[in-house]
């Protein structure tokens, strides 16, 4: 009697379960156990009904009773190797699988549930022999190979991976999961246009997939799709408010996009969320570099190094906020722990040779400069001949030499001079330059040849680059070479401009107050036209050098009429050149017109801010590459209306 009550009480509460009241299916199972203690059914399915409730040590129990009772049962051992999976035992879970294919040998579920263990186990070759023999089975078994495709994926056989997601998707056009790993897979291999299909696939299939809106801003940062990608990261943060990888990524978007405010925002609510993200805290650092908040980047990167003190990156961004405070022995000592923690560091080891090529160490700052051409931000590509390198360290007679010029003129102009050195070695030097100096250096002294950038090379035996001179030479302060004779300019060009200029009236002073827009120092080397006119008097007839004028100077300009500025009609720096011929001193920032001037031996005085680029030295108002020039330096927090303004006292005292 008690057996046939204990059978309904079960079929009832197997129906309530079936319906998904599992409260009264609960109930039901135990009024079944409480008239019969070795019901097994009531025993299995009451476990699986923990099991759903997280109870994995009551449902582990029910599920033994039932198997002491039928140990010949495969459903048993299968859904005891759910539990065990449940509670990390995966080597339990693997054992329990195998139980049940024992027991049923054609049971295709337990082989891709044992396959999951071994791949939670990260013994991707048993997952992948267990998955193959689950698809065997059941060939149209989207699981198994979407299953398939996560372990490939864990092997990085990126291409095996893909294919195994496209089968399961082939068989359920329906799986979420195969569609987003597939996209995961694809943003690795970088083809970020294929992944973003995946992920708007996901998103079509479940519009509130928080991680797909997430992998779909990533991947449009990377398409540079800025906007779109931008409304993925808001989607994906208004779905998922606690997930602080969207708040970095979106603040690394908006870093991007020089919206410098809006992305340390970001990077805080990311740190607000998980205090321990040390690359949302060095990103943080990174920006307020870019603010000029050296102080605030200076405590921020001091967090990302605690929170991860092997942490490279870190360390070379900290030397450089350390750099732009004067602070050059801890800089070096940030840059050379970077390199210590990633030896093939190329930054770190430029960073390095640009603190140390700065306070004039040039035996040490030579030998790592070599590092520029692996630099992240290095603006020039190496160049690969067939004929080798040059550094100093073979003979040169009889032999050919190409040099090249790399990085902008004013580096050109700058180290041009070793032209004459190499020469004196017994090399017959070509010279090749950017073609707006070709006629200028033509003339210059130890060029067999000179070739314009872009122009076909001679033959050659050796090259260098015009960089690596000093280091083949090795130049120290004290034996910077000069040139053996000053540039000059081109006797046709200086007539012309003689004559456009007409008749001297007042003393002429050469002016720029700009470099190119683009450079990525821009910021910091050039001074807006409404500064700089403070120097501009009419007791001085003022030439403008400049080539490239922005739109916000034009203005200013056109009401300074004693500012003759020529714009187009400097066509190269052989016109530049007349010009600092027909002046009587040349007053510039940081640009290749400085270079020229002082390459000329025209007076000059170059306008520096705090952090000056590396061949100016420090805490020197005169430079050893340029015997004529004067430089006019800021102090730590002053900006350039200090400059200017003792600028204009000399001015006043040489009237």
């Amino acid at each position: 009697m008690q057996q046939g009550e204990a059978n309904v009480l079960f079929a009832d509460g197997f129906a309530s379960h079936q319906k998904g009241d599992v409260a009264r299916a609960q109930a039901l199972y135990r009024q079944a156990l409480a008239l019969q203690p070795d019901h097994v059914d009531a025993l299995h399915l009451l476990g699986l009904v923990e099991l759903g409730r997280n109870n994995y040590g009551e449902a582990l129990a029910l599920i033994d009773q039932a198997i002491a009772i039928e140990g010949n049962n495969a459903d048993l051992y299968y859904n005891r190797g759910v539990v065990c999976d449940k509670l990390q035992d995966h080597a339990g879970a693997i054992s329990c699988y195998a139980a049940a294919i024992r027991i049923t040998p054609s049971f295709f579920k337990a082989f891709n549930n044992m396959a999951c263990s071994f791949l939670r186990m990260n013994d991707f070759d048993a997952a992948l022999r267990n998955f193959d023999k689950a698809i065997a089975l059941r060939p149209g078994y989207a699981e198994a190979y979407y299953n398939r495709g996560n372990a490939f994926r864990g092997l990085k056989q990126y291409d095996a991976a893909l294919r195994s997601y496209d089968s399961a998707i082939a068989f359920k056009r329906d799986h979420i999961e195969a569609h987003a790993n597939r996209g995961a897979v694809l943003m690795e291999l970088g083809r970020h246009d294929a992944a973003r299909q995946s992920f708007d696939q996901v998103i079509a299939l479940r519009p509130d997939h928080a991680m797909a809106h997430y992998n779909r801003g990533v991947v449009l940062g990377e398409l540079r799709q800025y906007d779109a990608a931008l409304q993925s990261y808001d989607r994906s943060i208004a779905l998922m408010p606690d997930n602080p990888e969207a708040y970095y990524g979106r603040g690394n978007l908006l870093k991007e996009l020089d919206r410098a405010e809006a992305a340390l925002q970001s990077y805080g609510r990311a740190l607000a969320l998980k205090p321990d993200h040390a690359e949302a805290s060095n990103n943080a650092g990174i920006v307020l570099i870019g603010l000029r908040r050296h102080d605030e980047a200076l405590r921020t990167l001091d967090q990302a190094i605690a929170i991860d003190p092997a942490y490279a990156e870190a360390y070379h961004n900290r030397a450089y906020a350390l750099v732009e405070l004067g602070r050059h022995d801890a800089a070096i000592k940030d840059d050379e722990a970077a390199i210590a923690l990633k030896p093939d560091y190329a930054d770190a080891h430029m960073g390095l040779a640009l603190c140390l090529l700065q306070l004039g160490r040039f035996a040490e700052g030579w030998a790592k400069y070599e590092w520029r051409w692996r630099a992240r931000l290095f603006s020039s590509p190496k160049r690969d001949f067939a004929a080798p390198l040059w550094l100093g360290d073979a003979p040169l007679a009889g032999k050919t030499i190409l040099l090249h010029a790399e990085q902008g003129m004013g580096d050109t102009l700058q180290f041009c001079r070793y032209a004459k050195l190499v020469s004196d070695l017994g090399g017959a030097v070509i010279l090749e330059v950017e073609r707006p100096l070709v006629t200028l250096l033509r003339h210059l002294d130890g060029v067999a040849r000179i070739v314009g950038k872009g122009d076909d090379l001679p033959p050659f035996d050796t090259h260098c680059p015009l960089l690596s001179l000093p280091l083949a030479f090795k130049t120290t302060v004290a034996t910077i070479p000069g040139f053996s004779r000053a540039i000059t300019s081109d006797a046709e060009r200086l007539a012309k401009w003689r004559q456009r200029l007409g008749p001297r009236t007042k003393p002429r002073i050469g002016v720029v107050w700009s470099g190119r827009a683009t450079h990525m120092n821009d910021h910091n080397r050039s001074i807006a036209m409404s500064r700089f006119v403070s120097i501009l008097s009419d007791d001085v007839e003022w030439i403008s050098l400049q080539t490239e004028v922005r739109d916000a100077d034009r203005t200013i300009m056109s009401s300074h009429p004693w500012l003759r500025h020529f714009g187009d009609e400097i066509r190269d720096f052989s016109d530049t050149a007349a010009l600092c011929d027909l002046v009587d001193r040349v007053i510039t920032v940081d640009t290749s017109v400085a270079h020229l001037a002082g390459a000329m031996g025209k007076p000059v005085w170059i306008l520096l801010p705090y952090n000056p680029d590396w061949r100016w030295l420090l805490e020197r108002s005169d430079s050893p590459w340029y015997p004529s020039a004067t430089l006019y330096r800021q102090n730590r927090g002053e900006d350039w209306g200090a400059v200017i303004a003792r600028v204009r006292a000399d001015l006043s005292r040489i009237a």
